[in-house]
């Protein structure tokens, strides 16, 4: 079934026309002039790896859009280097999102921007200089001249800007020289991912201020989201990094929740790639190029020694015991989103990946990369990164397959993905056994990623 859906969007003109201007149609809505909500209720303001996708998008609809996103995004960047995760959209009405803007209270602190717009005090994964890359080459593909030189203007303006991003991951959030991200927070990547549970049933929740969630209203079933449990951490975290006024030293020093994410890592990985092309684009330095260079080679060795040979996944690291987290999730393809790894390790890797434990599962609806391997007890089919598939997670290892090599896999990761989404709609995320649609309806990160899949011949 999985091949005729999938090729009658693939293979079909017509299908292909009507699915991209369903997808163009969704940024068009979620559009607030000049950056895009990620959803138009869930998540009405700018958030930063979601921006990043959704440029990608817009880079096939409208290049000059796809710059307007990404400058708008950058013009919150902290003193820091760090892109912060959310961007408040300062006319929303009150009530509209939780944690506000007040709540976060990034206002004033060393290292922020004056505001407004205000920001919250975390980040994510850094996908910005692959979403600049992925404008270049479509301005290159349009052969337009004054497109042209108005992106490589803007990608001379970015550059430095991306620059200091990567490099504050590279030192701020890895004194340790590892090759290795370390994040603060669940929400700097995989919110409820059970990778998180052991290290947030070890920290104690102190006294909370009273607050209502907004995230549960907006999905047809509160099962779908993370448990108030879980909130009170995240929240509880927020109060600590408040205390610390989300000054990186201090945050290091004594933050209950350090992780090294091999997942953020291998995006960073990826993203240098990126940069290293767009350091041609624009003439940047050679010093410039030999320092991604070493950030390149520095974050992959630091993956290699994430490795697992019993699971053939890399694991994430708890920085305060020091031992790894051993839960199968898509965060262990890091080595396959990276890249250069031995062939001993890629081909191990690739071998999981197919195997019964992720995309050879026997009631997958469709054979897509699923956020926690079914065969972990913490799995759940409907609820956000404890089993649900992701259509952008899905781009991110389609993008590292098609890099390598590795064609069939990738065009197979690219028909199944594009047959969810054309069975079940734009929408966060998916049930990957009942095929069912998740989170919120129009989705912008979704429509973006079907967008640049479509313009792909393979």
């Amino acid at each position: 079934m999985t091949s005729q859906v999938a090729g009658a969007v693939t293979d079909n003109a017509p299908a292909r026309k009507a699915m991209w201007e369903r997808a163009a149609a969704v940024l068009r809505h979620n559009d607030a002039g000049g950056w895009t909500k990620a959803a138009p209720d869930l998540y009405p303001h700018q958030w930063s790896w979601d921006s990043a996708f959704i440029a990608i998008g817009w880079a096939q609809v409208d290049v000059r859009r796809a710059m307007t996103e990404q400058d708008r995004l950058f013009a919150a960047q902290w003193s820091t280097g760090k892109i912060p995760h959310i961007v408040f959209d300062p006319s929303a009405s009150a009530g509209s999102y939780f944690p506000d803007a007040g709540w976060w209270g990034t206002a004033g602190t060393r290292d922020a921007p004056a505001g407004p717009p205000y920001t919250s005090g975390l980040c994510q994964p850094p996908v910005h200089a692959i979403a600049l890359a992925r404008i270049w080459r479509r301005t290159v593909a349009l052969d337009d001249p004054a497109l042209r030189a108005d992106v490589v203007t803007f990608l001379s303006r970015m550059y430095p800007k991306v620059l200091a991003w990567h490099r504050f991951l590279a030192t701020a959030r890895d004194p340790e020289c590892s090759g290795l991200v370390t994040i603060y927070h669940p929400w700097e990547g995989a919110d409820n991912s059970p990778r998180w549970d052991g290290v947030l049933a070890g920290i104690e929740i102190g006294n909370l201020p009273p607050y209502h969630r907004r995230d549960t209203e907006h999905v047809s079933d509160a099962g779908q989201r993370p448990s108030d449990r879980d909130y009170d951490r995240y929240l509880w975290l927020v109060e600590l990094l408040k205390r610390r006024e989300y000054e990186e030293e201090r945050i290091y020093a004594t933050h209950p929740f350090l992780v090294k994410d091999v997942f953020f890592s291998a995006v960073l990985v990826m993203a240098n790639e990126a940069l290293l092309e767009l350091n041609e684009v624009v003439g940047a330095t050679e010093s410039d190029k030999a320092e991604i260079g070493d950030w390149i080679d520095r974050g992959r060795r630091g993956l290699a020694s994430t490795w697992d040979r019993d699971l053939s996944l890399c694991l994430d690291i708890d920085v305060r015991t020091g031992q790894p987290i051993r839960i199968r999730t898509f965060a262990g393809f890091a080595a396959l989103l990276a890249g250069g790894a031995e062939p001993g390790i890629r081909e191990a890797a690739l071998d999981r990946l197919d195997s019964a434990s992720f995309l050879g599962h026997p009631k997958l609806r469709w054979p897509l990369l699923v956020s926690t391997s079914p065969d972990e007890p913490t799995f759940s089919s409907r609820n956000y990164w404890r089993g649900p598939t992701w259509p952008v997670v899905n781009w991110l290892l389609w993008r590292a397959l098609r890099r390598d090599g590795e064609d069939v896999r990738a065009q197979r990761l690219r028909e199944a993905s594009l047959a969810q989404v054309d069975a079940a709609g734009f929408f966060e995320y998916f049930d990957p056994f009942s095929g069912e649609a998740l989170g919120s309806d129009d989705q912008a990160w979704t429509a973006a990623v079907v967008l640049d899949w479509l313009a792909t011949e393979k």
